[in-house]
C-alpha cells in the first residue's frame, strides 16, 4: 500500500493503530507519522521507523490519509487551526473519535472531504477489535484501502451512520458485557473447586473458542448450542437455569439502557 498515514493524536488509540498497520505489515513504518504534545514516549515506534512529532501541520502536509484520534473535546481546536493545511483533492479525513459525526467534521473545516468514521474497540490494541465504519464521497477505491487497513486490526462492517450509536453498544461497550460473563464464570468456576488463575484461563479460553466457531464456521449460535446440550445433560439444565434467572433478557434490557443513555446524551 503507497498511502501516507497521519495519526493525530498519539494516545492509546492512536498508538495502537500505528502498531497494529505495522505489526501486520500494512504499512512501511517511514510512511506513518503520529503526533502527540510529548513525543517521548512515542519513541517505541520512533524505533520501529515511525515518524513522530509535536506539529499536527506538517503530519497532514506528509500524508494522504489522516486519522484523527483526539480527545472529542479537541476536534473543533485542532481541526479549525489546520483548515489551511488540509487539501480536499489530497486529504481523506478517518475519525475514530466517539460522538463525533462526519457533519461535525464537516461544518469544522467548512471544506468538502471524503470522511469516514470508524467505531473500533478496545481489542484493537491487539489486533482483534469489531470496527464499524460509515463514510461520505469517498471514492470505492479509497473505501477499500480504509476496509482493508482496519481489516489488519481486527473484522470490520460498513454501517449507515444512523446506527453508530447502536454500534458503540454492542461493540464496544459489549467488551464489558463479555468481560462480565467471563467474570462470572470464574467466580462459578472457583465455587466449583478451580483456583482463580485456572478458572480464569478455561473461561476465557471457552469464550474465545465459542466466538471463533461463529466466525469461521458462519453458524447461529444455536446451532453450536445444541452440539452440546444432550437430552437430561448438565449442559441444557444449567441453560435452562440462567434463562428462569433472566439471562437472556437482563442482557438484552442492559444493551437497550446502554443505548438509551448514548442517544439521550
Amino acid at each position: 500500500m503507497n498511502k501516507k498515514i497521519a495519526i493525530i493524536g498519539g494516545g492509546n488509540l492512536g498508538t495502537a493503530i500505528a502498531e497494529g498497520l505495522i505489526q501486520s505489515g500494512f504499512i512501511l513504518p517511514k510512511h506513518v507519522i503520529i503526533t502527540k504534545r510529548n513525543i517521548s514516549t512515542l519513541q517505541h515506534l520512533e524505533k520501529r521507523g515511525v515518524l513522530v512529532s509535536n506539529d499536527n501541520e506538517q503530519a497532514i502536509r506528509f500524508a494522504d490519509l489522516i486519522i484523527l484520534a483526539v480527545k472529542p473535546f479537541q476536534v473543533d481546536d485542532i481541526l479549525t487551526k489546520l483548515k489551511g493545511a488540509l487539501n480536499t483533492k489530497k486529504h481523506i479525513i478517518v475519525s475514530v473519535i466517539t460522538g463525533v459525526t462526519i457533519d461535525d467534521i464537516l461544518k469544522i473545516t467548512a471544506k468538502k472531504f471524503p470522511v469516514v468514521r470508524a467505531m473500533p474497540n478496545t481489542a484493537i490494541a491487539i489486533q482483534e477489535s469489531m470496527t464499524c465504519i460509515s463514510y461520505l464521497d469517498v471514492a470505492k477505491n479509497d473505501l477499500d484501502y480504509i476496509m482493508a487497513l482496519f481489516n489488519q486490526l481486527g473484522k470490520v462492517a460498513a454501517i449507515e451512520e444512523k446506527l453508530m450509536d447502536a454500534a458503540t453498544v454492542l461493540g464496544a461497550c459489549g467488551t464489558a458485557y463479555a468481560m462480565r460473563y467471563i467474570r462470572a464464570n470464574i467466580q462459578g468456576g472457583i465455587e466449583i473447586g478451580f483456583d482463580a488463575a485456572t478458572a480464569n484461563l478455561i473461561a476465557a479460553q471457552t469464550v474465545k473458542g465459542a466466538a471463533d466457531l461463529l466466525l469461521k464456521k458462519g453458524t447461529h449460535p444455536e446451532q453450536e448450542i445444541d452440539k452440546v446440550t444432550t437430552p437430561k445433560g448438565c449442559t441444557i439444565a444449567g441453560l435452562n437455569e440462567m434463562e428462569h434467572q433472566g439471562f437472556s433478557s437482563s442482557l438484552i434490557k442492559g444493551i437497550m439502557t446502554s443505548y438509551k443513555k448514548i442517544a439521550k446524551d
